[in-house]
């Protein structure tokens, strides 16, 4: 039995210091804003399992009291990744409750996470991401601004967020550079390529004021002067994937995938591809030495003469 359904009440004073919680989170280390809702749902879970099953609230409790909420997650058929998320939110909590002496003792300074099995990414082969950018019909300004946002998300490999949240002084046409703010509000810089600076400019040309004629900061705008959200774009590339008969896989990271396998087939250095991709840690970008190892396998065995 799920403790969301029986328990829907979460008590007024829990709910307003998770929410001290997460304002603190934002200033500190800058989370996007879901980030901040998925551990809200975590913490909230959290409390809702404590007040069904131990009758306690979320600063009265003990490292037991989470080994058994962990035992009963896995019991319940989460997924490890999904713990391993609340546990984040978790630790997290309780290094702020401390710090505010609203408890005594961290109860999550034993716990491990979760294994994860190690996942490789889902990626196109160049063929489908080129089959990709040149499904949209470039007469349409919808279409125009779509396939530039397909241009500069493969040549730069942009989170989906920091392509919808482009704004138009990120872009750097003479240093054919774009300022990315990533998690964190971490700044980084990213070349842009001829081919997607091109599209960019015929979009700001041909597409941008067909679509909205009054001034907006936003780079990819709708009719209505705002940015896509992420959602929306997301279905955007189905939508193109469909019509260019694409089978394999998507996310909404599809491309950027693709971007960092790539480059790595092609030779790029894995601390070149971190900075590009925005990544805090190596071991995050390592994960894609896996495609690139495997696409050498299949190299050598087609090739080599005693392979």
């Amino acid at each position: 039995m799920s403790p969301a359904k029986s328990v829907d009440a979460i008590p007024l004073e829990v709910d307003e210091e998770i929410a001290r919680f997460l304002d603190r989170l934002w200033l500190k280390q800058g989370v996007s804003q879901h980030t901040s809702a998925a551990y809200r749902t975590d913490l909230r879970s959290f409390q809702r399992f404590l007040s069904e099953y131990q009758q306690s609230q979320l600063l009265q409790v003990t490292s037991t009291d989470l080994e058994r909420y962990l035992l009963w997650r896995r019991q319940n058929g989460f997924s490890p990744r999904s713990t391993s998320r609340a546990l984040s939110a978790l630790k997290k909590f309780y290094q702020y409750a401390v710090a505010e002496r609203l408890c005594t003792s961290d109860p999550t300074t034993r716990l491990a996470r979760p294994k994860q099995p190690q996942s490789i990414p889902h990626s196109l082969s160049e063929a489908e991401v080129e089959a990709l950018l040149t499904a949209p019909d470039i007469d349409d300004p919808v279409q125009l601004r779509d396939k530039a946002m397909l241009e500069v998300l493969y040549a730069t490999g942009l989170r989906v967020t920091e392509l919808v949240n482009l704004q138009v002084d990120q872009i750097h046409f003479q240093q054919e550079l774009v300022r990315v703010v990533g998690k964190g509000n971490k700044e980084r810089l990213v070349p842009l390529g001829e081919e997607a600076l091109d599209w960019l400019q015929r979009y700001f040309q041909d597409g941008r004021l067909q679509l909205h004629a009054q001034p907006s900061d936003w780079v990819f705008v709708t009719r209505r002067g705002g940015p896509l959200t992420r959602q929306a774009f997301w279905h955007r590339i189905r939508y193109y994937a469909q019509r260019a008969d694409i089978r394999s896989h998507l996310s909404p990271h599809t491309l950027r995938h693709a971007f960092a396998t790539h480059l790595l087939n092609h030779g790029a250095d894995l601390r070149v591809l971190q900075m590009l991709l925005g990544h805090s840690d190596l071991s995050t970008t390592q994960i894609y030495t896996h495609v690139a190892r495997e696409r050498l396998q299949q190299l050598h065995a087609s090739h080599h003469p005693r392979a």
